[in-house]
């Protein structure tokens, strides 16, 4: 027999629509607030059975983030509190949801309430609508009548906001990496090379690596792979594989093509110091640190790859931090299917790896796509928070992705695919990890309102933020200082033309003569010293990452 309740449910199960604003305690402060964490359903003594099953499981007792209140049977029930534990914020996330359905919304209420409660937050600023946090929020009717049917106590709330810019291109503080740090696997994947290419140019960063060849810009690495196919260079690679002249040009016209789009800016110094991400305002709040992506948002590959380079680089310098009261940092990762999309092996497995690995650093990662088909089901796994906004089920790839999704959500009492076709923008499915680490229940919720402006300041107003920043000295000016770019260009001019016609004549002679780049970069007699130079930059392979990123120098 069926459940009169349960199959009521299934039939209308939570939609927006006949929506009623129930009774209920009011929760919340000016960031969305925190609710009662006793009985969550306590103030609405008509929820039936399986609903009131579902709030209690939102009833913690520690400090918590308020998303909203429970939509069951085509009413929203402000007395049942649908929340997420802070302490479990570091156990990663997945937003999800159809183009319109209120995702930016979302990461702005929960990146609010991180921020109030002390945690920094990195937000991928795509479409170049999340500079608004930094500024309270207007309020209006629509506003209020969110907050009475949710229980909110709304007040409007700016933040602490940093604005960065990929390469100082936009509007924000520019962040740059070196070519070094910022490794083989990932600029291959900005680069588009294969895997045959990908490993060529891993064997190139080892070489430069190990000859103390710095590549801070691409004309470094350019000069480095030129070098490698030249007569002088071409032998120095044949004992760990080599390097073909084909690979070699492929590298170069992708480098040439990448510059003239204008990328170059992103590689260079000062770079990026990713502990700028873990600071905390005066007053206590957590930094708010907004990444405008607007600027390059046609170029989906590259700063899909620069997020995952911070990333990388956070989980380098952090150390061990097990299981804290509050994460050290929430990023969120906007337009992740992209970071996914023709990724080689070695990448997905390094991301997989990267993401099990930062929880225990006390960084928490959510994943912003239109659907969980769009992550990969190693990394999926791993993303005990869920936060799943309508769905579309327009077309039979429409209909495959939405019965895919419904099978990523625990067992419930709804009807998901009815569901997640038929919540309303600023609704979505939710499904937590308690205190405990257990998943809560499936809850359709009516999220809360933001507490800060729902859409840009204006660009005057960034431009000043960004001057009166306490980062702009530190990072605003380019710098090209001496690297594998001079040093192979200083030798080749030094080198007078006589030896060079003699050098190459002694090369067809007595092959096994030809000196090496040690010699030729930084003088004979440098390789019996590089055991001496253990411990510094030069005459020693940079310690790499999963991503092949280099540790950075403190």
């Amino acid at each position: 027999m069926t459940d009169p309740e349960t199959d009521g449910v299934k039939k209308d199960g939570g939609t927006a629509g006949g929506g009623r604003a129930g009774d209920g305690t009011a929760g919340g402060a000016a960031a969305g607030g925190d609710a009662a964490g006793g009985d969550a359903a306590g103030g609405d003594a008509a929820l039936a059975a399986p609903a009131r099953r579902i709030a209690d499981g939102y009833a913690f007792t520690g400090p918590a983030l308020d998303l909203g209140a429970l939509l069951w049977d085509g009413a929203c029930h402000p007395g049942a509190q649908v929340r997420v534990p802070l302490p479990m914020l570091n156990r990663h996330g997945l937003v999800a949801g159809a183009t319109g359905t209120g995702k930016t919304k979302t990461l702005q209420l929960v990146a609010e309430q991180l921020s109030a409660q002390g945690v920094p937050v990195f937000l991928a600023d795509v479409k170049g609508d999340l500079s608004g946090i930094s500024r309270p929020g207007p309020g209006g009717d629509r506003v209020a009548s969110r907050a009475a049917e949710t229980g909110q106590q709304w007040a409007p709330s700016g933040f602490p906001v940093e604005f960065l810019a990929l390469g100082g291109i936009g509007h924000g503080i520019p962040v740059r990496a070196t070519v070094t740090s910022f490794g083989p696997v990932l600029l291959s994947k900005v680069l588009g090379l294969n895997r045959t290419q990908e490993q060529s140019l891993g064997l190139i960063f080892h070489y430069a690596d190990t000859k103390g060849l710095e590549l801070i810009d691409l004309k470094d690495l350019r000069a480095v792979v030129a070098f490698l196919t030249s007569d002088e260079g071409k032998g120095e690679l044949k004992g760990i594989g080599g390097l073909s002249t084909a690979t070699a040009g492929v590298i170069l016209r992708s480098l040439t093509a990448f510059e003239a789009q204008g990328m170059a800016d992103f590689f260079g110094e000062p770079e990026f110091d990713t502990a700028e991400l873990l600071r905390t305002a005066p007053d206590g709040r957590g930094v708010v640190s907004v990444l405008e992506l607007a600027a390059v948002q046609d170029k989906p590959v590259l700063f899909s790859t620069f997020l995952m380079w911070l990333l990388a680089d956070l989980f380098h310098d952090l150390p061990e931090a097990g299981d804290l009261d509050k994460p050290k940092l929430v990023f969120f990762f906007d337009e992740a299917h992209l970071l996914f999309h023709d990724a080689s092996d070695a990448f997905l497995d390094a991301i997989t790896q990267t993401v099990r690995l930062i929880r225990s650093k006390g960084v928490g990662v959510f994943f912003v796509t239109q659907t969980p088909k769009g992550v990969p089901s190693d990394v999926l796994g791993q993303l005990g928070n869920r936060v799943q906004h309508a769905l579309r089920a327009f077309t039979p790839d429409d209909q495959k992705a939405l019965k895919a999704t419904v099978k990523t959500f625990p067992d419930s009492p709804y009807d998901l695919e009815e569901l997640l076709t038929g919540l309303g923008t600023g609704e979505a499915v939710v499904t937590v990890l308690s205190e405990t680490g257990a998943p809560t229940p499936v809850a359709a919720t009516r999220l809360r309102a933001p507490a800060s402006l729902m859409g840009p300041v204006d660009a005057a107003e960034l431009d000043r933020a960004v001057r009166e920043s306490p980062l702009y000295g530190r990072y605003a000016q380019a710098v090209d200082r001496e690297s594998a770019y001079e040093r192979l260009s200083a030798r080749e001019a030094a080198e007078p033309p006589a030896v060079k016609g003699e050098a190459k004549g002694a090369r067809k002679k007595a092959p096994a003569e030809e000196p090496s780049l040690v010699e030729q970069v930084v003088g004979s007699g440098m390789f019996k010293s590089l055991a001496r130079s253990v411990g510094t930059q030069l005459g020693r392979e940079i310690t790499r990452s999963l991503f092949g990123t280099a540790r950075r120098r403190r």
